[in-house]
């Protein structure tokens, strides 16, 4: 079972990043689990949402504490929360930030790829807080964990029209972005 952790702000789609993952999953016949964890319910607070992959059903439904990856919708969680606890060895934590993996602070040894998310949400839809489909893309490009089409699936099923397209122009950029030789790199 692979277990993803996602950290955001209320109102920044982390649940709606969980939840195209399970979809995503679920096209390549893989059993999603997506659930959010809400401490206090107001827009801007911070909150957790997880996915669970698994090639059987999946019957866990508590939080997750140790991720094989970690997404961070919001870097400025980084100044208030240790989004790298319980990360498994070779997991990879992926940061919506347009610095370089070295200058987050995150502690040494673990596996970082930062992708301009919100830069890209911002040229394509409009809207810095919508990052959950550049975090998606790089999510696929990092881990090969889910295929980069079964995410546009998810997102024309969950998006339909122009929004959707627009979407996955976003998944497409994030994506090549993530696959570039020094996208990933291990802090020092």
């Amino acid at each position: 079972m692979k277990e993803i952790r996602i950290h955001a702000r209320a109102g920044q789609g982390a649940i709606t990043t969980a939840m195209l993952l399970a979809s995503a999953a679920f096209e390549e016949g893989i059993y999603g689990l997506a659930f959010p964890h809400f401490g206090a319910e107001r827009m801007g607070a911070p909150l957790n949402a997880y996915v669970r992959l698994d090639k059987s059903p999946v019957n866990v439904r508590t939080q997750v504490r140790e991720p094989n990856y970690v997404l961070v919708q919001d870097s400025t969680l980084l100044r208030g929360v240790d989004v790298t606890s319980g990360l498994r060895p070779n997991g990879i934590v992926i940061v919506n930030d347009e610095r370089i993996p070295s200058e987050l602070g995150l502690r040494k040894g673990i596996k970082v790829l930062t992708i301009p998310a919100g830069k890209l949400a911002t040229e394509f839809l409009g809207r810095a807080d919508r990052a959950s489909t550049g975090m998606l893309g790089a999510f696929a490009a990092a881990t090969g964990e889910i295929k980069l089409e079964s995410l546009k699936k998810a997102v024309r099923n969950r998006f339909p029209g122009a929004v959707g397209e627009k979407n996955v122009q976003v998944l497409d950029k994030a994506y090549e972005l993530a696959r570039s030789e020094s996208a990933l790199v291990v802090t020092r």
